[in-house]
């Protein structure tokens, strides 16, 4: 078979040196397990920028639609807050990947490990066991609606306006993606929006109950207001195994259950497109942590997204179940065993850097093999 084509989008900040530890884990892969991916590396962001005086330089978004997954470190940082928006590394890069690979499904698991119980705000029996997959709709809704814009009023007035929109196709296909993964666990999907309220996410629920109604009786469907989940998921997370809800609820309500698991260097993602004719998707993974550039190039940074990112692509993009687990047991064991880098340092534990934890990482998954 050929090679799987990986490309690997460093980015800014700590993207490049938490990507570093996993080109340790594919180093180790194509060493141990005789597993070879076709990788490249490409500039973006903020370095894309500095070098070629456009965030997404046209030769990364060629690759990037020839590659069979993308792996993304992070983007942005103070050095370019002053550049116009439209090249800003997130608004210039980030936002056009993902509509250029029409990535419209964003999945965001918020998974707390054993071992990192005391690191959340939330009392252990609130989150003990916490396993939750968020499904945001990726390339709709008020982040990419029409009309949008600033204007002045004949009054002299500014006013800034953007657009909610959703057609019937679009809810369906992220409602598709929604209702997959709750087959696969535990049969249960909560379909969040703002009924009350606003007129698309009343057209948002019909078709949510119609799709169930039509495809998945078998999966049990809810409902909740948007402003009541993000309380529910502080009061009584565990209430809920798979979410969906349209772009901006989900960029808020994600972010919201990361810190239930006690630090945003912990949690991967993952954005998919369309399944193609010759079973391929677009796909690009990415840690949601950022580019942090007030500790960037320290070597202290959490690797453990970026790595468990790579996971992710192991497991919905290149069909290696067996060696995503191993990845996901592995930080499991590097946990209960102590290291913590300092995002997530205990008393009583080891803080250790980035490459440490990324060797350590790599030693686990020797032991386990």
């Amino acid at each position: 078979m050929a090679a799987k084509k990986l490309l690997i989008l460093p980015g800014d900040g700590i993207g490049v040196e938490t990507m570093a530890q996993v080109r340790r884990i594919i180093d180790w892969l194509a060493k141990k397990r005789q597993i070879e991916f076709d990788v490249s590396e490409a500039l973006i962001g903020g370095a894309a920028y500095d070098a070629t005086g456009t965030p997404l330089p046209a030769e990364t978004l060629a690759a990037a639609k020839a590659a069979d997954a993308i792996l993304l470190g992070a983007v942005g940082g103070p050095k370019w807050d002053n550049l116009p928006f439209h090249l800003k590394p997130e608004r210039g890069a980030l936002l056009p990947l993902r509509k250029e690979l029409e990535l419209f499904a964003n999945l965001r698991p918020a998974v707390v490990f054993d071992a990192l119980l005391d690191a959340s705000t939330l009392k252990p029996e609130v989150i003990s066991g916490l396993d939750i997959m968020i499904v945001r709709e990726l390339t709709g809704g008020l982040y990419f609606g029409e009309p949008r814009g600033i204007e002045t009023l004949p009054d002299g007035q500014r006013r800034g306006f953007n657009t909610l929109t959703y057609t019937t196709s679009e809810i369906q296909r992220i409602g598709r993606v929604a209702f997959d993964l709750a087959r696969k666990r535990n049969k249960r999907l909560c379909s969040v929006d703002k009924h009350n309220v606003l007129d698309c996410t009343v057209l948002w629920r019909e078709e949510m109950i119609k799709l169930q109604q039509a495809e998945y009786p078998d999966v049990e469907l809810t409902h909740m207001y948007v402003d009541n989940c993000a309380m529910q998921l502080v009061r009584n997370p565990k209430q809920f195994d798979v979410m969906v809800t349209e772009n901006m609820f989900g960029d808020i309500l994600s972010d919201c259950a990361s810190m239930l698991t006690g630090s945003l260097g912990m949690l991967p993602s993952a954005s998919l497109g369309a399944v193609r004719a010759d079973g391929g998707r677009p796909a690009l993974y990415e840690p949601i942590h950022g580019s942090a550039p007030d500790i960037a190039g320290k070597d202290i940074a959490n690797p453990l997204a970026t790595i468990l990112s790579f996971s992710m692509c192991l497991r919905y993009s290149f069909d290696m179940a067996a060696e995503a687990d191993l990845i996901e047991n592995a930080v499991k064991a590097v946990l209960k065993g102590g290291l913590r880098t300092a995002d997530i340092m205990q008393p009583g534990k080891a803080k250790v850097s980035t490459t440490v934890m990324g060797e350590a990482i790599v030693r686990e998954m020797e032991k386990l093999a």
